[in-house]
């Protein structure tokens, strides 16, 4: 399964991790400097979460963001469900 929120699409984004040396000029130092940098990856805050789907009857478990909740939250859940399946998505 990859890491990939149902409800906004959210995914892992890239970014770099630097390393830095030096004394700072404010600290009477020559300056920071960057002395390498490293790829990584920032992962959106997924977790699994189970709802009860008043429409159908049933419980439907779904693995989004945090951002998702508060989503889900304002809209509904119906609402949500409802553009999931006009996307494709199954449910």
């Amino acid at each position: 399964m990859s890491r990939r929120c149902q409800v906004t699409g959210k995914k892992p984004g890239r970014g770099k991790s630097y390393s830095v040396r030096g004394i700072a000029k404010k600290k009477k130092g020559i300056g920071l400097n960057i002395t390498g940098t490293v790829k990584r990856r920032f992962l959106p805050n997924l977790m699994k979460k189970r709802f009860y789907f008043a429409e159908e009857n049933r419980f439907i478990t779904l693995r989004l963001s945090a951002h998702a909740m508060r989503t889900i939250d304002k809209l509904g859940l119906a609402a949500v469900i409802k553009q999931m399946r006009s996307r494709g998505e199954k449910v």
